[in-house]
């Protein structure tokens, strides 16, 4: 006796029977019938779990058998595997014999065993729920009440009295002019440095927006090159290029109705730039290897941290694909230009980082608050956070204290900032620890050497080590 799911091939030549039964032997139990006939006696002997059925038979049409099937042996799962796509037979098989997949010959193993497995998963879920179909009436209310309960999570959690900043930031401008957007159906250029949080933005232009209940989707295009990023976003039939196993829905069509963020627009390449601007003009997509273009509804958000419009002038990038995207721009003004807004971001930072880390009592120490609040953070809000959570892992208690951050921070000057203002001791006392923390980057930490080069005792040069953070570096 076997253990392993059992799946029934019902096809008329032999050959095909065999090749099946070759590929899916090691993680199935294959049962192999020539007819209809043969396939309802195994059916009525056996717990079968799916049936792979071929179109085109003697006698009866695949989708006219597993019709029958399906009103006397509901439980398999019914897959239709045939060399001819005829459309009306597809069109059929999904609505009168609930067909799962319809598979194209020739097939690729690994997918077909892919898609077997996932046929099995649904046949588990449908005995586990007690229902014997694949209509599963409650189902569409189901799914429907679980998709608005997401949304409202998300909506809840992606909006922008949720974007930390200070009253006085220069922020505040690009948060305001995002609200005034989010109303209408218009595409947004947001730029910006990386790190600025350019994607937090356009999630929360899109649910404010009208199509706040409709999917959101991303995609980077500085991430794949040109004919893998057009079957990201358009789609594909199977066979249009290499490594194109099957049917795949593009992004615009998945979020038809929604909004879709492409992030590093500036990347993408004067070739792709073309057929982006004729979906943005027409609302239509063309999948590549298909004859039949698709309608979408889609608003566009793009991000950029590039100067697109220097671009544009050096011919990097189309004029007409710009003045599309950029119908409403948004820059986020990088971090070192809202200074007041680090001690806030650093605090909900931390409590993320609490949550994250499983370490509730952690919290700054007011000097290394300060310390953090001084550095320029080239990496914007991206950095600030790889810093916050370095802290909290190298942290023994519950303290996060300056002796805790980063010699990097230091040897850059983190801990003075160039202009900041301050008392005149505070100034000075933010030189001399900008100077030992160069001298200490130069000597490798090396006390002795340091001491010499700034003509300090080692005792004296230690205690100013103490006050100033750097005692761990040195």
């Amino acid at each position: 006796m076997t253990n392993l799911p059992i799946i029934l091939v019902v096809d008329d030549e032999r050959q095909s029977q065999e090749a099946l039964r070759r590929v899916l032997s090691d993680e199935f139990q294959v049962l192999t019938a020539s007819t209809a006939e043969e396939a309802e006696t195994l059916l009525e002997q056996e717990m079968v779990h799916a049936i792979l059925c071929d179109q085109r038979m003697p006698g009866v049409q695949g989708v006219e058998f597993l019709k029958t099937v399906r009103a006397r042996w509901p439980d398999p799962v019914r897959m239709i595997i045939s060399g001819y796509s005829d459309a009306e037979d597809i069109i059929a098989g999904v609505n009168e014999a609930g067909i799962y997949q319809y598979i194209t010959k020739p097939w690729e193993p690994d997918a077909l065993v892919q898609t077997l497995h996932g046929a099995l998963r649904l046949y588990q879920l449908q005995r586990e729920s007690a229902q014997a179909s694949l209509d599963l009436k409650v189902a569409p209310a189901m799914l429907e009440k679980a998709i608005v309960a997401k949304t409202g999570t998300l909506k809840r959690h992606h909006h922008f009295d949720g974007i930390t900043h200070a009253a006085n930031s220069p922020l505040a401008e690009a948060i305001h002019m995002a609200r005034r957007a989010s109303g209408f159906d218009i595409s947004v250029l947001i730029t910006g440095e990386s790190g600025t949080g350019k994607e937090l933005l356009a999630r929360a232009i899109h649910y404010s927006s009208p199509r706040g209940n409709k999917p959101f989707v991303v995609e980077n295009c500085g991430a794949l090159p040109d004919q893998l990023l057009e079957s990201e976003l358009f789609g594909c039939k199977k066979g249009a290029f290499t490594g194109a196993y099957e049917d795949r829905i593009g992004l615009f069509e998945q979020a038809n109705g929604g909004t879709i963020f492409l992030d590093e627009i500036g990347e993408t390449s004067p070739a792709f730039q073309v057929k982006l601007l004729r979906v943005l003009q027409e609302g239509e997509i063309r999948p590549l290897g298909a004859r039949l273009t698709r309608r979408v509804d889609v608003r566009v958000i793009a991000a950029t941290n590039r100067n697109l419009e220097e671009d544009v002038r050096e011919k990097h990038f189309r004029r007409d694909l710009f003045y599309r995207l950029a119908a409403f721009p948004i820059h986020l003004p990088p971090l070192r230009e809202r200074p007041m807004d680090i001690p806030l971001l650093a605090e909900r930072l931390l409590a993320e980082t609490r949550k994250g880390f499983a370490r509730p009592d952690l919290a700054f120490a007011p000097e290394a608050l300060e310390l953090l609040a001084v550095h320029d953070w080239p990496g914007n809000v991206r950095e600030l956070q790889n810093e916050i959570q370095r802290m909290a892992a190298l942290a023994d208690g519950k303290r996060l204290g300056p002796d805790l951050i980063s010699p990097r921070l230091r040897r850059q000057g983190a801990i003075c900032g160039p202009g900041r203002p301050g008392s005149l001791k505070d100034q000075v006392e933010a030189l001399e620890a900008r100077i030992l923390a160069e001298a200490l980057g130069r000597h490798h930490g090396n006390i002795t050497r340091v001491a010499e080069e700034t003509g300090l005792s080692r005792v004296g040069l230690r205690a100013k080590l103490r006050r100033y953070g750097l005692e761990r570096e040195g």
